[in-house]
């Protein structure tokens, strides 16, 4: 492996611009066999400077165990001598056991020999021993900000779940709250049309989507509806929160939020309907439109 390692060329320098992806410093831990021990890849690591590898040897799989049980790494190196050493195995072992750091494995044979059976027991990479230095630096810092982004998404996706439990919570609360609107004399909302509550069903998701809108004419209708069926303003609530609360359990992950405030603006829209209508039928019954005589029969 030493000779490939040292083959770097550490007087071709990348590009100004590209020095800032890889990171100043990693602290590695390698996993050598008792016949390859790795003080080749420390003074190959010296070699080069674009960047600052602190490199730990340990011998065999029960050392390097000990050492991951005891000390943060940034990323492991596992030597590959079949008959000695098998780095698949453990690799696999060690991905069984809850070992989250980036590993690349290092050995003789080919990438295209070995690449696809690393990645398949849990390894971030395989590097032949024919590659240079700044090539091996690369592969462990790529696996390195792989596993960064890795976790970085898994912290945000549990931040994520986190917040919409606590959404779907807050607008259980407050149909909770709501429903003690509700009157146990009054009718309840299975007790009434099916096809009054679908058609309730389809104008919240309706303006949930869309908002008031082009559903102003909509929802004066219903209130009429209303008014001509005799549903009180608890009843209608009944139906809201009946309709709502499917809505909600529907919803799965995504924000409740919207749905609640869409929602809340939607019901106070057909109780004011409904009000109105009520107002005009009473109105009619207490002023009832003025009679008038034929013509010749004043």
């Amino acid at each position: 492996m030493v000779a490939g390692l040292l083959e770097l060329a550490s007087d071709v320098r990348p590009k100004a611009t590209a020095w800032h992806w890889l990171p100043p410093r990693m602290r590695v831990l390698y996993i050598a066999a008792r016949q390859q021990t790795g003080g080749w890849l420390a003074e190959a690591f010296d070699c080069d400077s674009a960047s600052k590898v602190a490199l730990e040897e340990v011998i065999g799989t029960a050392a390097g165990l000990t050492r991951l049980r005891d000390e943060v790494f940034d990323a492991v190196l596992v030597a590959h001598e079949p008959g000695e050493l098998d780095a698949l195995d453990l690799v696999e072992g060690y991905r069984a056991g809850g070992a989250e750091e980036p590993i690349v494995v290092l050995g003789r044979q080919s990438e295209q020999e070995m690449a696809a059976l690393c990645y398949e027991v849990g390894a971030d990479g395989y590097v032949c021993a024919g590659t240079t230095t700044r090539n091996l630096i690369w592969v462990v810092a790529r696996a390195v900000q792989r596993h960064q982004l890795v976790r970085e998404n898994q912290r945000l996706t549990l931040a994520e779940q986190n917040w919409r439990q606590r959404d779907h919570d807050e607008a259980a609360c407050i149909l909770e709250q709501q429903a003690l609107l509700g009157d146990p004399r009054e009718v309840s909302a299975s007790q009434l049309p099916a096809e009054l509550i679908a058609h309730y069903r389809e104008l919240l998701r309706t303006y949930v989507i869309m908002g008031t809108g082009n559903l102003a004419d909509e929802l004066k209708r219903l209130a009429e509806l209303l008014v001509t069926v005799g549903l009180t303003a608890r009843q209608t609530v009944a139906i809201h929160l009946h309709v709502l609360e499917e809505l909600l359990q529907g919803l799965g992950t995504r924000s409740s939020r919207h749905v609640m405030t869409r929602a809340d603006l939607l019901v106070m829209e057909v109780l004011l309907h409904l009000a109105d209508g009520y107002r005009c039928r009473y109105e009619q019954r207490v002023h009832p439109p003025l009679q008038r005589r034929l013509p010749g029969f004043e």
